[in-house]
């Protein structure tokens, strides 16, 4: 048995709902669907749920709303009538409209989307709704309660087809809670935990993942396989096609997660899969990816190694201002703090006097204009002289690096630049790891 989850795009119209079904009908495996609220039918269109945000706001504050409800409606009932269901939304609709005016939650509000979503697409496909307020369970502190989600998902869904709203859940006293945007992707991946299926799929607008920015890099090479771990290397450096949150529940179980694209079902994708099922044939990096805009504290203390304090001293200045420490390379006299620049604006000569009065440094020096660019791959650990391509390519385009972290386990390579030397640096070693092999 298989989850499929459809993103916005492949739930925007009737003529997406259609490419959902041949979809789930293609395979007797697809028994589970969960879907999003409408997403952009074009450039110019909006996303439901941004719409009904729009909505609760204006509603809540009296000045009226209707007419944006009006479109949210229309595109529901638009999908209803040129697909031709049984179902009709037009009373429920309505109800809802007078909620949205009473005191009620924007978590409610927004849910809708979704809600409304699945209504629809069940009554296309002929299976069960099954709303996801009856079996994603939050506890009062808006935490998932993932044994009792657990639980009610295994009575309530059973050996037949089921269509799920994602994005939300509830707690015992119904009362509706979200998960952060993006959250269907959520939803998917805990039910696949939850019933052990063999295969989580993600259909979406997008044949997977790439193995480089395509903003940076003209048509950079697709994935076919990634794993967890490296996954969530891309995804903290910037690469994101997957909602973070989504990737744990299956993981803990072992399940694979395949990304589709529902507008070429034919394409292979990109299958996320356990460490140990990782195809030694597979590039020797897997992907790169990078962000901008970091700053760096460089600290200096002679014979800083012996203070057995000096470390936890330097990072408690940090964490009373509520900084977080993004990487901290360090030599025998010496240690970098990498830090995201907004979270560093106007706190700088703050944190310099700190670290000086706490830690008595030799010599402190702060720099900002910073990128991280990290190399990710399982296989780097196979092969010898990856850093050596890695900062040749580098060499090659006369990029200065001026910082480099590489863990144990030999899972990626972070080197900092310039923030001008950024993108070419991208280009670069992608280059020398995907065209030049």
């Amino acid at each position: 048995m298989k989850v499929t989850k459809f993103g916005g795009s492949s739930c925007a119209a009737a003529s997406q709902f259609s490419k959902v079904k041949a979809i789930i009908e293609a395979d007797s495996e697809r028994k589970i669907v969960v879907v999003s609220a409408p997403g952009k039918r074009d450039d110019t269109d909006h996303k439901i749920t941004d719409m009904l945000y729009l909505c609760h706001q204006f509603m809540q504050i009296g000045i009226g709303g209707d007419e944006v409800y009006d479109s949210i409606s229309e595109r529901f009932l638009t999908i209803q009538n040129e697909l031709d269901l049984k179902i009709d939304l037009t009373e429920e609709l309505e109800e809802t409209r007078k909620l949205l005016k009473s005191d009620v939650k924007v978590d409610f509000t927004v849910s809708r989307g979704e809600y409304f979503s699945a209504k629809l697409m069940a009554s296309y496909l002929g299976c069960q709704f099954v709303d996801a307020a009856e079996i994603i369970r939050f506890n009062q502190n808006n935490q998932l309660d993932t044994v009792q989600t657990k639980q009610l998902i295994r009575e309530k869904i059973k050996d037949d087809c089921f269509v799920i709203p994602g994005f939300y859940g509830a707690k015992a006293n119904g009362e509706i809670v979200t998960f952060p945007r993006g959250g269907s992707d959520i939803t998917g991946s805990i039910l696949a935990a939850a019933l052990g299926v063999d295969e989580y799929e993600n259909w979406t607008d997008v044949s997977g993942f790439l193995a480089a920015d395509p903003r940076i890099v003209d048509n950079p090479k697709p994935l076919r396989r990634v794993t967890y771990e490296e996954l969530r290397e891309l995804s903290y450096m910037g690469a994101n096609v997957l909602h973070e949150e989504s990737i744990l529940p299956a993981r803990q179980r072992n399940i694979p997660i395949h990304i589709l694209n529902t507008n070429a079902p034919n394409d292979a994708g990109t299958l996320i899969v356990p460490r140990a099922k990782r195809q030694d044939e597979d590039f020797v990096v897997t992907g790169i990816a990078g962000l901008k805009n970091f700053t760096v504290i460089d600290v200096e203390k002679y014979h800083m190694t012996e203070d057995i304090s000096f470390f936890r001293k330097l990072c408690s200045v940090f964490e009373a201002n509520n900084i977080s420490i993004h990487h901290m390379p360090s030599s025998i006299d010496r240690v970098s703090i990498i830090v995201n620049e907004k979270e560093m604006k106007g706190l700088e000569k703050k944190i310099l006097e700190e670290i000086d009065i706490y830690c008595s440094p030799d010599m402190i020096e702060i720099t900002g204009g910073l990128s991280l660019i990290a190399v990710v791959g399982e296989n780097m650990a196979l092969r010898s002289g990856v850093s050596s391509r890695v900062f040749g390519s580098l060499a090659d385009e006369e990029v200065n690096i001026r910082m480099i972290s590489q863990g144990s386990s030999e899972l990626n390579i972070i080197v900092g630049v310039a923030n001008e030397d950024f993108e070419k640096s991208i280009q670069a070693i992608y280059n020398k790891f995907f065209e030049d092999e």
